[in-house]
C-alpha cells in the first residue's frame, strides 16, 4: 500500500539529489514539447514512438498509488530532473511529486482538491515555514505566496489547486518558469511516473489461525509443551 505524502523534509529528499541525477535525464529545455501542439514539455521522456499506453491500465496504476487521474501532472524547468522516488499520493486523492537540480536544489510539485481565492490565499501555510504568516500576491493566473524563505506559485484548476514550491535556495523567475510549465501528465508522461503495479497486494493468509471464534492465533501446546 502506498503511503500518503504529506511535506517531505527536504532534508529527506536529499538522497533523491544523488539518485535523480543518474535515473532520470534532464529535459533539453522548457522549450521542448511534450505531445499536446503548443505545451512546454516535461522532465519525463515523452517519445511518439512505439504503441501509446493502454489508458485502462494506466487507469489502475493510478489506483494503485491512490492518485486521481486528473491530479497527475507534471513540468519542466532547465537543470531539474524528476525524482521518481518522490512520486505518490497526497492527502486523499492528490498528487505529489519532486524536481531536483544535479547542485540539490528541490522543487515540489502538488495537487489536491481546494480552492484558492483572494479571501483564502494566506490561510495555508508553506512549507517549511508552517505558522509563519503568508503574504500574496497575483502574477498572471496564478498566485504568489511568501512566508520567510519559502515560496510558492499556486493556482486554482476545475476543483484542485496546483502548487509548486521551493525554499529560497530556488529563485523566483525558475520557480516561475516551472509552474507555466505545469500541465496534466498526458498517457506517455503518466506511463513513465505511474508504479508498474496495478492492484493492491492481497492480504496475507495466516495459517495459524482457527476457523471459528474470535480469531486468536491458536498457541495451544501438546503434553509436556
Amino acid at each position: 500500500m502506498i503511503r500518503a505524502v504529506r511535506h517531505l523534509p527536504l532534508i529527506l529528499l536529499l538522497p533523491l539529489a544523488l539518485t535523480a541525477c543518474g535515473t532520470e535525464k534532464a529535459a533539453s529545455g522548457a522549450s521542448g514539447t511534450s505531445g499536446n501542439s503548443g505545451r512546454t514539455g516535461s522532465s519525463i521522456p515523452s517519445g511518439s514512438s512505439g504503441p501509446a499506453p493502454d489508458r485502462s491500465r494506466l487507469e489502475a496504476r493510478a489506483r494503485y498509488m491512490q492518485s486521481a487521474m486528473e491530479h497527475i501532472y507534471v513540468t519542466a524547468v532547465d537543470g531539474y530532473s524528476l525524482a521518481k522516488q518522490s512520486v505518490g499520493v497526497l492527502g486523499g486523492d492528490g498528487f505529489s511529486s519532486v524536481y531536483v537540480s544535479k547542485s540539490g536544489e528541490q522543487i515540489r510539485l502538488e495537487v489536491d482538491r481546494g480552492t484558492l481565492t483572494e479571501a483564502n490565499c494566506a490561510e495555508r501555510s508553506l512549507y517549511p515555514a508552517e505558522g509563519r504568516p503568508v503574504k500574496c500576491e497575483r502574477d498572471g493566473t496564478y498566485w504568489y505566496r511568501t512566508s520567510g524563505d519559502a515560496h510558492e506559485y499556486a493556482r486554482a484548476d476545475d476543483g484542485h489547486v496546483v502548487r509548486i514550491g521551493a525554499d529560497g535556495a530556488v529563485d523566483r523567475d525558475t520557480l516561475r518558469r516551472a509552474a507555466k510549465a505545469a500541465h496534466p501528465a498526458d498517457d506517455r508522461e503518466l506511463d513513465e511516473l505511474l508504479p508498474q503495479r496495478q492492484e493492491p497486494t492481497a492480504p496475507v493468509e495466516r495459517g495459524d489461525l482457527p476457523p471459528v471464534g474470535d480469531g486468536a492465533p491458536n498457541n495451544d501446546v501438546g503434553v509436556g509443551g
